[in-house]
């Protein structure tokens, strides 16, 4: 493997890699397993071939040896580190769409897979990003890129030190934040999102922490009427950033 891959993330999957290819991302070269077929191989060799970049036929051996994860379904990409914005560039991002500010903030989701799944539904609802911390949290790694199925590289992610100061700075700016969590005193329907929202989503098994909730405008919950106590972190968001988007667009959802 050369340097420059080295350097490099990775993108794994067939799909996450058919995005970044559509998106633009800039890509130095793609492995495809030895034999590897279908609508989307001969889709990622011809948008590879149209940018000039270059594919190699590899062995199975070579794909683990670059990727040990199983869900690389014989396609890895080497692309560009990822690159994250500062809070004040995606609240100006926001401000200047054509609907109201819609941003997500997951706290204490350390789980790659939920973390992606979460930047997927963000990507499918309309949201205008996603605001993550640098520590106790997952980051933009390829685990998070696979299970976005691609969604990362159309997300406008902030990565922020502080998500108390990062609300802040958003309820500054005229944004409402909600946060999900067992302890709200409404459901999650019952609160208006037709204005500038800022979304709440705890992590798995932790929740919201203490001093994010007490900075939260509404504390909102997911009635549950089975007898698991909890939905996972990913699924909790999907709902509610679904709400969001029917209550904009009803005839839509």
């Amino acid at each position: 493997m050369s340097r420059e891959h080295v350097l490099r993330r990775l993108i794994i999957g067939r799909n996450p890699v058919l995005e970044a290819l559509k998106a633009g991302t800039e890509l130095s070269g793609i492995s495809i397993l030895k034999g590897a077929e279908g609508g989307v191989i001969r889709e990622i060799r011809s948008l590879a071939e149209r940018r000039g970049i270059p594919v190699k036929e590899a062995s199975r051996d070579e794909i683990s040896g670059i990727s040990p994860d199983s869900r690389a379904q014989g396609v890895v990409a080497f692309a560009a580190e990822q690159q994250t914005i500062d809070l004040a560039t995606l609240i100006e991002y926001a401000k200047a769409g054509q609907e109201p500010g819609f941003i997500v903030l997951p706290d204490q989701m350390e789980d790659p897979g939920n973390l992606g799944a979460l930047i997927r539904t963000a990507e499918c609802v309309g949201a205008h990003g996603l605001v993550i911390t640098k520590h106790h949290s997952a980051s933009l790694s390829p685990g998070t890129i696979k299970a976005s199925a691609g969604a990362t590289e159309y997300v406008r992610v902030a990565q922020v030190s502080n998500l108390v100061n990062a609300i802040t700075q958003l309820k500054e700016s005229g944004f409402w934040i909600v946060g999900l969590d067992m302890a709200g005193d409404r459901s999650y329907t019952k609160v208006d999102y037709t204005g500038a929202i800022a979304i709440v989503v705890g992590g798995e098994g932790k929740g919201i922490r203490r001093l994010v909730r007490e900075h939260c405008d509404f504390l909102v919950k997911i009635p549950l009427l089975g007898k698991i106590s909890s939905l996972n972190a990913s699924v909790a968001g999907a709902l509610i950033m679904y709400e969001v988007r029917r209550q904009r667009t009803p005839a839509q959802v």
